[in-house]
């Protein structure tokens, strides 16, 4: 329509990547949710334990009235458990199907208490879940204050649009200097300078997730270390 062709790269990005960082934060939406689950169970977890009954027995119980957002992996953790698999290994695969480290620090304790009988595990969950409602309070602050970023992001790009748009439709003579080389320089450099604040934008909102304790790198240090032992 312009004839200018940064303004087709240009437009060809904003589609791309605009909707991502301009629409509502999905991601995080759906992770809050979970820690809102990991929470809930844990606080089930120890609730259960409270009762006497064993911790195998706890998560077996608590596994068919999980929250919604954890129900298909602690469903399977209740289908493996029933087959005969050992708890601590069950849980560990549990860690890995959540992909959270706040998940993994919960694991951790159970798999001691599963393999070492460690005492208190009952206030240790409740200090845990605790700790997870904590980080998913944190994480509500973060995300109503991004929203209003995103918000003013918004306004932002629709007005440069819609006067963008205006000018090339209505007064296109006022245009016309971006129609030479050294126009269409100028408009990259404009685009450029856009992207790179949507791109620090990004970057502040972003959240640095903690070391996960049963990640990759813990599970590959561990099978190294095995490795070791069985030779020695």
């Amino acid at each position: 329509m312009t004839s200018w062709p940064v303004a087709g790269i240009l437009t060809a990005v904003g589609v791309l990547t605009l909707p991502g960082l301009l629409g509502s934060d999905r991601g995080a939406a759906r992770r809050t949710e979970r820690l809102e689950a990991l929470a809930t169970w844990t606080e089930m977890l120890r609730d259960t334990l409270a009762a006497a009954a064993g911790l195998e027995q706890a998560v077996l119980a608590t596994a068919g009235i999980a929250p919604a957002a954890l129900k298909h992996e602690l469903q399977h953790v209740a289908r493996a458990l029933r087959s005969g698999r050992p708890l601590p290994g069950v849980l560990r695969d549990f860690a890995r199907s959540a992909d959270d480290p706040l998940a993994d620090v919960v694991v951790a304790a159970l798999v001691m208490a599963a393999e070492q009988q460690t005492s208190h595990l009952s206030r240790l969950l409740g200090e845990l879940a605790e700790a997870v409602r904590e980080q998913v309070a944190m994480r509500q602050r973060v995300s109503a204050g991004r929203a209003s970023v995103r918000t003013g992001i918004r306004v932002t790009v629709i007005v440069t649009l819609g006067m963008a748009v205006g000018l090339v439709v209505l007064n296109r003579p006022y245009m016309a200097p971006y129609d030479s080389l050294s126009g269409q320089a100028v408009l990259a450099v404009v685009g450029a300078l856009f992207a790179a604040g949507f791109v620090c934008l990004t970057v502040i909102g972003r959240l640095d997730e903690p070391v996960r304790l049963l990640g990759p790198a813990a599970q590959q240090e561990e099978a190294v270390a095995a490795g070791k032992g069985d030779l020695r």
